[in-house]
């Protein structure tokens, strides 16, 4: 995947979309962690329409004021990206889950489910997680909560899948009505792949 736009959206879904912040993901010489503190966090949540700018000046407040706050949220983040990168790995390729990451991915969704709380606006009721200014993790209960939906669905995990650039790594949601999708993006490594072909029939 290009770097040029470092927060390139392509997974379709808002969890895939945060498991795809580490750039070339199966490479030890290229890959680029895109949440180097807890502000990098709080800026693509922004982008990704998570939070609010108005939300996010004051995270980054309160962050200032607690900073061992500030970085066990940010561990936290990356911890539960890196479970659930794991999870729907597995799922891409068909294979068992680990147990470990299943139960830690469990252990969050009982922490940021106590914040749950069923919301009148008129006469209409919705379901949202309940969290003030001052919660530095506000950023997360929703992207656990497209995780949750997605595992539970019946008949979408077919369309999780890995892109088949080596070393991308990124998973996607297959939209694509015959389920054909193979690469994170085609202008990227689906171009890159193209290139590669012609190359080596020329050779």
């Amino acid at each position: 995947m290009s770097e040029i736009n470092p927060y390139m959206m392509v997974g379709e879904r808002l969890c895939m979309d945060f498991i795809n912040t580490v750039s070339w993901r199966e490479s030890t010489e290229k890959r680029r962690d895109w949440f180097t503190s807890y502000a990098k966090l709080v800026d693509w949540s922004v982008h990704a329409e998570v939070l609010t700018a108005q939300q996010a000046q004051h995270l980054l407040v309160e962050a200032g004021e607690n900073p061992s706050q500030e970085a066990e949220t940010l561990k936290q983040a990356i911890e539960l990206r890196e479970v659930m990168y794991r999870m729907f790995k597995s799922i891409s390729k068909k294979s068992s889950m680990d147990e470990q990451d299943l139960a830690r991915f469990n252990e969050s969704v009982r922490t940021f489910y106590r914040s749950l709380q069923v919301i009148q606006d008129e006469d209409q009721f919705t379901l949202e997680f309940k969290q003030t200014e001052k919660d530095l993790d506000t950023m997360l209960p929703p992207i656990l909560q497209s995780a949750v939906d997605l595992l539970v669905s019946k008949n979408e995990l077919e369309r999780v899948k890995q892109c088949e650039g080596d070393p991308c790594g990124w998973l996607f949601f297959d939209t694509s009505r015959n389920k054909s999708r193979r690469w994170c993006s085609m202008a990227d490594c689906g171009n890159r792949a193209k290139v590669r072909r012609f190359y080596q029939k020329e050779k």
